[in-house]
């Protein structure tokens, strides 16, 4: 990030209040109390979101926390996370703090290459098509150029092309062969869908008179597969160690339950959701289509035939080292980002990242999240801690006051008992005993 906290490490974040929260992130970020309103629901007015989307009747808020404590590639970070689960933000923070001693996470990302494909039916002859194809190639590489003088102005722009011959063959239905140009753009720090599907389009016309074919679908994919984000760490097994297990048991926990996902998809779809909490909850506090990158990362869990886990963990040294890899099609400006309040807000608490930085935090939260999860998973069980943080939620559906919901929370705490009947005693109890 191009100006970091300089420092993530908050020490009693959580047990702040949310405006004492608040006054923490001035100084630290590059936010200011000016900035503060955009942190608010309230801060996308109708007018707005009615420019955005349409049929528009209202917003709709979800809870904007800051993961603390993370140190990517050498760097402090603090980050916005909009998530309506429980747990998310915690064990973001938890593992953050965990791996810090051991250098924090490292992270990168590809090129921000995103592809577009042509599909060509109909072709008289699909060896002089591909060949026609193949040679005009520049000059259709140039014509998408065109389209986007500013991007080429940022370094960004036409990045060659492939012609790829495929056949659809599903059983009991006919057999068909079609052509796909499949082209490569690089848009520098937007997400591209816009710009991608712009020179699709532009592409059809002349595609069709080179090849005799007729053009279909002309799009972006979602499977970014050129534009690759990576984190990792490595943990000494020491430090992985509870109250109730020493660290190379929990390690070789966190390393079986990798194994588990790799080898069965209907473990690896909870396992690579839990990465997803993560990722889908930086990449809606900075506007970014998470959807897209959800649609991407499963079918890169599933390029080899099956579908598998996202990331790995394996035991080597003495260490815990985890991996992980995706497509990830993010972007710091257009679309959305420089309309709504609280995406620029933000992106100036994480500094202004560039896209292909912001792409590498993410990923790395991602691990940090997956790592929260196997941990837990490895010793206490997933359900106990979580079930600590999902009491607040219990506390509030029963009724209680925001001065209330900490009483109710050690309550149940303390009985190991979630139940929204068991809330409403207990605030009776409270209530009766304020008298």
């Amino acid at each position: 990030m191009s100006e970091p906290a300089p420092t993530s490490r908050i020490p009693g974040f959580y047990k702040l209040s949310p405006v004492q929260r608040r006054a923490a992130l001035v100084g630290r970020t590059l936010l200011r109390p000016a900035d503060l309103p955009s942190l608010d629901a309230a801060c996308l007015d109708l007018d707005r979101a009615g420019a955005m989307v349409e049929n528009v009747v209202g917003t709709f808020g979800l809870p904007l926390g800051v993961a603390v404590n993370l140190r990517v590639n050498d760097q402090d970070v603090l980050v916005p996370m909009v998530v309506e689960e429980p747990s998310v933000v915690a064990a973001v923070s938890n593992m953050a703090r965990l791996v810090r001693p051991s250098g924090g996470f490292q992270a990168s990302c590809t090129d921000s290459l995103m592809l577009g494909q042509l599909q060509i039916v109909d072709v008289p002859d699909a060896d002089a098509a591909v060949a026609a194809l193949e040679r005009a190639l520049p000059e259709l590489m140039a014509l998408g150029d065109a389209l986007h003088p500013r991007l080429i102005e940022r370094g960004g722009g036409m990045r060659g092309a492939t012609v790829r011959r495929i056949r659809y063959e599903e059983p009991g239905f006919p057999a068909e062969d079609m052509l796909v140009l499949q082209f490569r753009l690089d848009c520098v720090d937007a997400m591209g869908a816009n710009m991608v599907n712009t020179v699709a389009e532009r592409l059809a016309a002349p595609v069709e008179l080179l090849t005799g074919g007729a053009v279909r679908l002309r799009i972006l994919s979602n499977l970014a597969s050129e534009r690759l984000a990576e984190a990792r760490c490595r943990i000494p097994v020491a430090h992985l160690g509870t109250d109730a297990a020493d660290g190379a048991e929990v390690a070789e926990g966190i390393a079986s339950a990798y194994r588990f996902a790799w080898a069965d998809p209907w473990r690896a779809a909870t396992h690579n959701k839990g990465i997803l909490n993560g990722i889908d909850a930086v990449a809606l506090a900075t506007g970014n289509d998470w959807r897209a990158i959800e649609a991407g990362a499963h079918a890169w869990a599933a390029r080899d035939g099956q579908y598998r886990s996202l990331s790995t963990w394996r035991v080597v040294d003495g260490h815990l080292e985890g991996a992980l890899q995706l497509p990830m099609q993010v972007g710091t400006v257009g679309g959305p980002i420089r309309n709504h309040p609280g995406v620029m807000a933000n992106l100036k608490l994480l500094g202004w990242p560039r896209a292909r930085e912001l792409a590498a935090l993410i990923a790395a939260v991602g691990l940090a999240q997956n790592l929260g999860a196997l941990r837990a998973l490895a010793t206490e069980g997933i359900q106990r801690g979580h079930m600590r943080m999902h009491a607040r939620n219990v506390a509030l559906a029963a009724g209680a006051r925001p001065d209330e919901v900490a009483a109710g929370v050690a309550g149940l705490a303390a009985r190991q008992d979630w139940t929204e009947g068991l809330a409403r005693t207990l605030l009776d109890e409270l209530r009766q005993g304020r008298g």
